[in-house]
C-alpha cells in the first residue's frame, strides 16, 4: 500500500504508573475495555495518518459518519537506526504527546483506535530488531503507551520479501496476542488478481508454521492492475481459497478470518474506485461474513479541487467527485450502524482583533518550506516549496493553518485569489546521469526512494506524488541531496 509517511516530531510527555496522562484524560492499561467496542469495530477502522497529510479531526469524522474506530499509521524503526518504535521513522513513541492527545479525544467521544505497524516503504522493526523477542518488545511499548486493544501488521515492501523480517513480525504478533489477552490482531498484505503473491503466501505459511491465527488476514486489492469492484471481489475469492488450502479451514471459517483494505478514489497506479465500488465490495464482505472492511485513508476522504485533481493521486483528497467522508460511511455501515444523513454544521468563528505578523500571501511568489504568510484572516506556514497554491484551497495541502491572526503589526492583508493558478517553471529535464533512476513527474515516491536529477543523487524525505515544479533541487523539504 503506497502511503505517505511524513511525520512531525512530537514533544515529550510523562508516563504515569497508571497510564499516560494526557490533559485531563488517562490512557490506561491494555486490559481495560475501550468504551465497549466490539471486534467488528476494529475490523472496520479506516486508516488515518495522525501527524501529516492534513490529518482529519477524528472526533469531527465520528460526528459526521458514526464511525467509532480508526487505524493510526504507521509505526516504523527510527530512520537513524535502532529497535525502538517511532511514528514514520522520526517521532519517538516514548516521548509522543501529539498522537496520544488525539487518541484521548477519540476515546472521550466514545470511540477507540488501533495502530498499524509497517506500511509501504520505510524501515520496519522486523528488519532491524535482532529476534522475535526484541521485535515483540518494541511493539509492546506501543501497546502499553497507548493502552491499545487492537494492532495491525501491514506487511509490505521492502520488508515482506525479507524472510527473517517476516519471521520476526509474525512471531512478534503471536507473542503480543499471547501477552495481551483480548488484543485484536490483523495481518494485511498486498493483493493481486490471484489473491496475493508469492510473498503474501509466505506470510500465511509462516503463520501456519508458527501455529499463529490472528483475528484477520486481509488483502489490499489495488495498485495491482485492478479495475473496479468486480476485480476486487474476484481477488477476495481467490484469497479465500488460499486461506482454505493453507490452513485447512472450512469455507465459513476462512471467510470469518478474511478482510479487505481498499483505497478510495484514485490509487497510486491510476486505478479508480468510486462509492459504487465501495458499496459492491461492502455487499460482498457482509454477505460472505468477512470480518474486516477498511480503506486507505480518511485523510483522502474529501474532494479535490478540481474533483479529478487533474488526473493525479493525492494523499489529502480522493481525486473523484464525492461528499465529505463518503467512503468512511461505508466502514460505519459494515458494523451495522447507520451513518448520519447530514453533516453537522460548525458555527463560524470570528478572528480576534489585531493584525497578522506575516506578510500577505502573493500568488506569484515562490515560498520555501517554513515560510509564513497571512491570508483570509489566518496565518499559514508552508510545508515545502510552493507557488500559486492558495492557502486553504489547494489539493496538495501545502499550507498549514496556524489559526486566526492576533496582535502585532504589519502584514495581514489578503490577496484575491488569481483567476488561474500559475504553473511553476520547471527546471530542465534530468539528463539521466547519476547512480539512480531519473526523477519523473506524476510518480508516487515513498520515504527513502533514491533518484537522480541533473547529474545529482537525491533521497526522498517525505512520501508524495511528484508534480511539475517539485523537482528535487526545488523542494529540499522533500528531497535530500546525497551527491
Amino acid at each position: 500500500m503506497r502511503r505517505n509517511q511524513l511525520i512531525a516530531l512530537a514533544s515529550a510527555s510523562a508516563l504515569a504508573l497508571s497510564g499516560l496522562a494526557v490533559g485531563a484524560l488517562t490512557l490506561g492499561s491494555p486490559a481495560q475495555a475501550a468504551n465497549g467496542l466490539t471486534s467488528n469495530w476494529y475490523g472496520s477502522a479506516p486508516y488515518v495518518m495522525p501527524l501529516d497529510n492534513n490529518p482529519p479531526n477524528m472526533t469531527s469524522v465520528m460526528s459526521a459518519t458514526g464511525q467509532k474506530a480508526f487505524e493510526l499509521a504507521f509505526i516504523l524503526a527510527p530512520n537513524a537506526g535502532g529497535c525502538t518504535p517511532t511514528w514514520g521513522g522520526t517521532a519517538n513513541v516514548s516521548s509522543d504527546t501529539a498522537v496520544a492527545n488525539q487518541i484521548s479525544a477519540v476515546r472521550a467521544a466514545g470511540g477507540d483506535v488501533s495502530v498499524s505497524v509497517g506500511g509501504y516503504g520505510g524501515t520496519k522493526l522486523g528488519q532491524v530488531c535482532s529476534s522475535v523477542a526484541t521485535t515483540a518488545a518494541a511493539y509492546q511499548q506501543v501497546i502499553t503507551k497507548y493502552a491499545l486493544h487492537a494492532i495491525d501488521f501491514d506487511l509490505e515492501e521492502p520488508e515482506y520479501e525479507n524472510l527473517t523480517a517476516v519471521n520476526n513480525e509474525i512471531g512478534a504478533a503471536k507473542t503480543l496476542q499471547q501477552n495481551n489477552p483480548g488484543l485484536y490482531v490483523s495481518i494485511t498484505v498486498p493483493g493481486t488478481t490471484s489473491g496475493t503473491g508469492y510473498f503474501g503466501q509466505n506470510v500465511l505459511n509462516t503463520a501456519k508454521a508458527d501455529s499463529f491465527t490472528p483475528n484477520n488476514f486481509g488483502i489490499m486489492p489495488f495498485d495491482g492492475g485492478f479495475n473496479g469492484a468486480a476485480s476486487q471481489t474476484a481477488a477476495l475469492e481467490q484469497f479465500h481459497t488460499l486461506l482454505v488450502n493453507t490452513f485447512g479451514w472450512s469455507s465459513a471459517t476462512a471467510y470469518n478470518h478474511e478482510g479487505v483494505s481498499q483505497m478510495n478514489g484514485r490509487s497510486d497506479t491510476g486505478e479508480i474506485f468510486t462509492q459504487t465500488d465501495f458499496q459492491t465490495v461492502l455487499n460482498y464482505a457482509t454477505s460472505h461474513g468477512l470480518t474486516r472492511y477498511t480503506f486507505w485513508a480518511v485523510n483522502r476522504d474529501v474532494q479535490c479541487n478540481p474533483p479529478d485533481n487533474n488526473g493525479t493521486t493525492s494523499g489529502t483528497c480522493s481525486s473523484v467527485a464525492q461528499g465529505a467522508y463518503d467512503f468512511t460511511k461505508f466502514t460505519t455501515q459494515f458494523v451495522g450502524a447507520t451513518p448520519p444523513t447530514t453533516q453537522p454544521t460548525t458555527p463560524p468563528t470570528t478572528p480576534p482583533p489585531g493584525q497578522c505578523t506575516a506578510a500577505a500571501w502573493v500568488s506569484t511568489t515562490a515560498y520555501n518550506g517554513g515560510a509564513q504568510v497571512s491570508y483570509g484572516g489566518d496565518q499559514w506556514t508552508a510545508k515545502w516549496w510552493t507557488q500559486g497554491d492558495i492557502p486553504g484551497n489547494n489539493s496538495q495541502a501545502v499550507w498549514t493553518d496556524n489559526g486566526p491572526c492576533a496582535g502585532g503589526g504589519g502584514g495581514g492583508t489578503t490577496t484575491p485569489p488569481p483567476t488561474t493558478t500559475p504553473t511553476p517553471t520547471p527546471t530542465p529535464s534530468p539528463t539521466g546521469t547519476g547512480t539512480y533512476t531519473a526523477w519523473v513527474a506524476n510518480h508516487a515516491y515513498a520515504v527513502g526512494a533514491l533518484v537522480s536529477y541533473g547529474g545529482h543523487n537525491y533521497k526522498c524525505l517525505q512520501a508524495h506524488t511528484s508534480l511539475v515544479g517539485w523537482e528535487p533541487p526545488n523542494v529540499p523539504a522533500l528531497w535530500q541531496l546525497l551527491s
